[in-house]
C-alpha cells in the first residue's frame, strides 16, 4: 500500500519532526562539543511515509559514543556501549537511540564484514543500503531540523521507488543481504524497485550465498509479514533468489499439460492463500502454513489418463517436509515449528468437510486433532479456496459456515476440543492388574473412536462400562472395583 508524503517544504518554516525532547538536547551536547550530528536512516523516512517508529540512528562527524555518554550522564540513564562496532544506545522519551560515528566502508569479496574508518556525513550516507534509507536532518543548531539528502531520496519517496545510492552492483556485491532488504522494503511499502537496482540483484543473486541463513530468514519473515507477501515471493522468484534461498518453494511453479489436462500453477496458488491469510490474520506462523500448506505437491504429483493430475497425500509428505525446512531456515525448532506441521497435516480436513455431508463423527474428529488451533486451521482452509468460479467459492464458504455451526454445537455438547479420553492407561492397569501391553492400547483407541463417533458421550460412566465389555471380549478379571 502506497502512503502519503509529507512535503519535505514543511521543514523549512517547522521542526514537527524533531519534537521530541531528545532531540534538542541532543543538538545543545553536538554545539558544545563543537560536532555535527544528524539523525539519519529508517527515523527520517518513516516521518515522510507517517509509519510508526521506535529506532532513532543519529550519526555524529566525530565520536558518537562520546556524545552517546554525554547525553547518558545528563538524563541519568543507562548506556549500553558496543566499543567493537564503535556504536552506543540508550533509551529515551520512549525511543531507542543509538550514536555511531560517521563513517565510510570497504569490504572483502568472501565477507560482509566491512573495513571501517572515519568518514564525513557523505561518507555515511554513501554506504547506506537505498536512497531512502540515506536522508539525513541536521540536529546542530544553526541548521536545526534541515534535510541533507545528496541522492535524492525524497523524489524516490515521492515516486515509490527503491534505489541504491551509488552503483548497485557494488552495493549488491558488498553486502548481498541488502538485495533482500530491497525486495523486504519494496513489499512493506509497496513501492517498485528502480530497473537498474533490480537487474543488479539479478546479477550479484549468487552472492547471496555468503549471507548467514539467520539474516536471509530475518528478512523473509518480515516479507512475509508485509501486507501483502506475496510481492515480495514474485519479486524473489523474479530476480533468481527464490530457488537460492528457498528451493523447495521455487519447485512449486509451473503447469504442466497433457491432452486435456491441466494443474494449476502452485506457486501462484500458494501467493494467493498467502495473501488471503494476511488478509485475516497477522500471526506470522499461521502465514509460513499458508507458505507451505502444498510445499509437497510437486513431489507428489502423479497423472492418470482417466482422472488428470493428482497430489495423493501431499498433505501428509507436506507435514514431515516441515522440520527440516525449518532446520534450513534456522526457523525455532519449537511449538511453532509443531504448528505449522499440525496445519499442513490438516488443511486438507475441513474441505473434504465441506464438500460430503458433515456429520457429527467427522466434526467431532476435527476437533479432536485441532484442539486450539481449529480456528486458525478454517481461517487456512478458507483462504485455500482460491477459484476463480464465484459459485463455487460460495458454495464453500457456505458449507463452512456449516462446518463451524456444528463444531460449536459439538463443543459446547461433548467437550472434545483436546479431550483425553476418561480411561487411561493406568486405570486399566490398575483395574485388571496387568502390566503394559497391546490390550491397554487397544481398549483406549476403541473408547476414544466410540467417543468421537458418538457412540458413547465424553462421560467417565459411559467409557468405564465400555472398558469392562472390552476387558471381558479379551479374558481380563477385575482385580480391583473402582
Amino acid at each position: 500500500m502506497r502512503r502519503p508524503i509529507i512535503p519535505a517544504e514543511e521543514l523549512k518554516t517547522e521542526t514537527p519532526h524533531l519534537s521530541l525532547p531528545v532531540f534538542r538536547r541532543i543538538s545543545a551536547i553536538a554545539d558544545d562539543m563543537n560536532v555535527r550530528a544528524f539523525v539519519v536512516g529508517g527515523y527520517v523516512r518513516d516521518w515522510y511515509l507517517r509509519r510508526p517508529c521506535t529506532d532513532i540512528d543519529v550519526v555524529v562527524v566525530g565520536s558518537g559514543i562520546a556524545v552517546a555518554e554525554e547525553l547518558a550522564s545528563r538524563l541519568h540513564t543507562k548506556l549500553s556501549v558496543f566499543k567493537t562496532f564503535g556504536t552506543a544506545m540508550l533509551r529515551a522519551d520512549g525511543m531507542e537511540v543509538e550514536f555511531v560515528g560517521a563513517r565510510k566502508e570497504s569490504y572483502t569479496p568472501d565477507s560482509r564484514k566491512p573495513h571501517v574508518e572515519d568518514g564525513t556525513l557523505e561518507d555515511d550516507q554513501r554506504r547506506r543500503d537505498f536512497t531512502v534509507n540515506a536522508m539525513a536532518w541536521s540536529l546542530n543548531s544553526d541548521t536545526f531540523g534541515e534535510l541533507v539528502d545528496p541522492f535524492d531520496g525524497m523524489y524516490d519517496l515521492e515516486h515509490c521507488i527503491i534505489r541504491t545510492p551509488c552503483d548497485p552492483d557494488i552495493t549488491f556485491s558488498d553486502d548481498p543481504l541488502r538485495m533482500m532488504r530491497g525486495i523486504r522494503f519494496a513489499t512493506q511499502l509497496g513501492f517498485d524497485i528502480e530497473e537498474e537496482t533490480f537487474e543488479a540483484v539479478r546479477r550479484n543473486r549468487e552472492r547471496i550465498r555468503i549471507v548467514s541463513k539467520e539474516r536471509i530468514t530475518a528478512e523473509l519473515n518480515k516479507i512475509i509479514m508485509s501486507p501483502r507477501p506475496s510481492m515480495g515471493f514474485e519479486l524473489l522468484d523474479a530476480a533468481g533468489l527464490l530457488e537460492l534461498i528457498f528451493p523447495e518453494m521455487s519447485r512449486l511453479k509451473g503447469v504442466e499439460r497433457r491432452h486435456k489436462h491441466a494443474h494449476k500453477d502452485n506457486f501462484i496458488h500458494t501467493l494467493k492463500v498467502l495473501d488471503n491469510v494476511a488478509r485475516r490474520s497477522d500471526d506470522l506462523w499461521l502465514r509460513w502454513a499458508a507458505v507451505l500448506h502444498d510445499i509437497a505437491k510437486p513431489a507428489t504429483k502423479a497423472y492418470d489418463p482417466k482422472t488428470g493430475w493428482t497430489f495423493h497425500s501431499h498433505e501428509m509428505l507436506g507435514s514431515k517436509m516441515v522440520p527440516s525446512i525449518f532446520r534450513a531456515l534456522k526457523l525455532p525448532m519449537n511449538e511453532h515449528m509443531k504448528f505449522v506441521q499440525k496445519m499442513v497435516f490438516l488443511h486438507l480436513r475441513p474441505i473434504i468437510l465441506s464438500e460430503d455431508m458433515v456429520t457429527d463423527s467427522a466434526v467431532r474428529r476435527l476437533l479432536f486433532e485441532a484442539g486450539d488451533d481449529v480456528e486458525a486451521l478454517m481461517t487456512l482452509c478458507e483462504a485455500d479456496i482460491t477459484s476463480g468460479i464465484d459459485a463455487k467459492v460460495k458454495r464453500y464458504m457456505a458449507n463452512f459456515e456449516l462446518v463451524r455451526r456444528k463444531m460449536k454445537d459439538l463443543e459446547e455438547r461433548d467437550r472434545i476440543r483436546n479431550f483425553q479420553p476418561p480411561i487411561t492407561g493406568d486405570i486399566i492397569m490398575r483395574t485388571y492388574g496387568i502390566e503394559p501391553c497391546s490390550a491397554i492400547g487397544e481398549i483406549k483407541e476403541r473408547i476414544k473412536n466410540a467417543i468421537l463417533d458418538g457412540e458413547i458421550r465424553n462421560d467417565y460412566d459411559e467409557a468405564y462400562a465400555m472398558m469392562e465389555r472390552l476387558a471381558a471380549e479379551r479374558g481380563l478379571t477385575k482385580t480391583v472395583n473402582r
